[in-house]
């Protein structure tokens, strides 16, 4: 459990930073950036605008997606 909590902490702390983290053969972190957009509510339908963000992107490696296209 130590090493997961280590692990995910190590990868929070380089997102926070701008980072890319890469862990071979799984895969890759990204922080990637969302400019100001309008939206919808779909509850009412009423446009609303959606101020710029940041989120984090995954791309899979080749070795996780060989494994799961398997």
């Amino acid at each position: 459990g130590r090493a997961v909590d280590a692990l995910t902490a190590s990868i929070t702390e380089a997102l926070t930073t701008g980072d890319t983290v890469t862990l071979v053969g799984f895969g890759t972190f990204v922080v990637k950036d969302r400019p100001a957009r309008t939206g919808r509510n779909p509850q009412t339908g009423l446009e609303m605008n959606l101020p710029a963000s940041k989120s984090v992107g995954f791309k899979p490696g080749k070795g996780l997606k060989d494994v799961v296209n398997s």
